[in-house]
């Protein structure tokens, strides 16, 4: 799967260089972007809004554009896939409009950040969260090279390992390695000014309180958005954004601890025989998820509920199920157990889900059949799993 959408990306980005039609695989959906400034105004403001109507117009959605905080109300929000924040700066809502963009994210709206996005709101710790990481300085605008760690992602995937190129680089208050997974990095021996050291993030994104956040932080020059690389770097983490697209940004690239298994503790699921309530089409059946490949994943209809269900063969001691959820995950899901496949008893529920990894353990309990049972998606979009795992003796 990662290598299919390395393929479709580069055509894609290939195709916007040519002007060409975009692939029209994408819904309709509609974007906000919002550039108001409480502190320094960058110049660049107008050359960002007239790229992203440029993509807009290319690839079939719509981009409002305003720098008008009431826009920020619950039922205007709710139009939108994803809002940018495009070289904001300062204090730019208020404690009302702040409450309906956190309703906003936490039903599963979708966040950009662009360069200055990082100088916004200081005092507001839930968008401190969202964007990743706070501007701390910067030096004069040079030329520097991107290191890209991540080349599957939509917004890098088109990206040379190595990316030069001339921009304001922003140093930041604090690394977001350690909430955000980080696409890439800037190496400071390529110019002065550097704060940071070996480990530079420059862009990132992440699954955040139900929503998703992309963030870079190039952008700062006008002649940014004439750039086919930093035009498609931008479109892809709109996309991600939007939830049209995966990435995979619900983990940070530092492992979070995993319970320790008791002893004699195994893998209970991989290659078991899995039933499910619907697939998306052929190519998302639901025995992907408990394949070991992380490449591939079951995806259901864009419904619910939807169900999961993997047949262990005979009765074990199941004591824990690790979700890996793709793009589009389940707020609200239970992890069940059952002796024969008809009567179910309830393990685990959550109606705060944000994907990501979910590593659930719970009292060991005898079950020949586990299944994961959606209640609610965060996404529109169906329920989507590349792994599920059960583990027990």
């Amino acid at each position: 799967m990662r290598n299919v959408i390395a393929v479709v990306t580069a055509l894609f980005v290939a195709m916007i260089g040519l002007g060409a039609p975009a692939l029209a695989a994408d819904p309709a959906y509609k974007v906000l972007v919002f550039s108001k400034t409480a502190g320094f105004r960058h110049d660049a403001i107008p050359a960002g809004i007239t790229a992203l109507r440029g993509l807009a117009t290319e690839n079939g959605f719509t981009v409002d554009a305003t720098e008008d905080a009431g826009a920020f109300t619950t039922a205007n929000l709710a139009q939108y896939r994803a809002v940018v924040f495009l070289l904001t700066t300062g204090d730019v809502l208020n404690a009302t409009q702040q409450t309906a963009f956190e309703s906003y994210i936490t039903g599963g709206g979708g966040y950009v950040g662009v360069h200055a996005a990082a100088d916004t709101e200081y005092d507001w710790p839930f968008y401190g969260g969202l964007v990743g990481a706070y501007f701390a300085s910067h030096p004069a605008i040079q030329q520097a090279t991107v290191r890209v760690e991540d080349r599957t992602h939509p917004s890098t995937a088109h990206l040379p390992a190595t990316w030069v190129r001339t921009d304001e680089l922003y140093n930041y208050r604090t690394n977001p390695r350690s909430t955000a997974h980080v696409l890439a990095t800037l190496d400071e021996s390529t110019y002065s000014g550097g704060s940071m050291g070996a480990d530079h993030p420059i862009s990132w994104c992440k699954a955040y309180q139900g929503g998703r956040s992309w963030y870079t932080g190039l952008g700062h020059t006008s002649a940014s958005y004439t750039e086919p690389n930093f035009r498609a770097h931008l479109y892809g983490g709109l996309r991600y954004a939007a939830g049209v697209v995966p990435g995979e940004c619900g983990t940070t690239p530092t492992p979070t601890p995993t319970p320790t298994p008791s002893p004699g503790v195994v893998l209970l699921s991989s290659g078991r025989p899995v039933t499910t309530s619907s697939t998306e089409n052929g190519a998302f059946v639901g025995n992907n998820a408990v394949d070991g490949n992380g490449g591939t994943r079951w995806s259901s209809a864009f419904s619910d509920p939807q169900w999961i269900s993997v047949d262990l063969g005979s009765a074990r001691q199941v004591s824990r199920v690790k979700l890996q959820w793709e793009a589009a995950y389940g707020r609200a899901y239970r992890i069940e157990t059952s002796a024969d496949g008809t009567t179910w008893t309830q393990a685990h529920a959550t109606t705060a889900g944000d994907g990501g990894v979910d590593d659930v353990t719970f009292t060991a309990t005898g079950a020949r059949y586990v299944r994961v049972y959606g209640t609610q998606r965060a996404t529109p979009y169906g329920y989507s799993l590349w792994e599920l795992e059960v583990y027990g003796r």
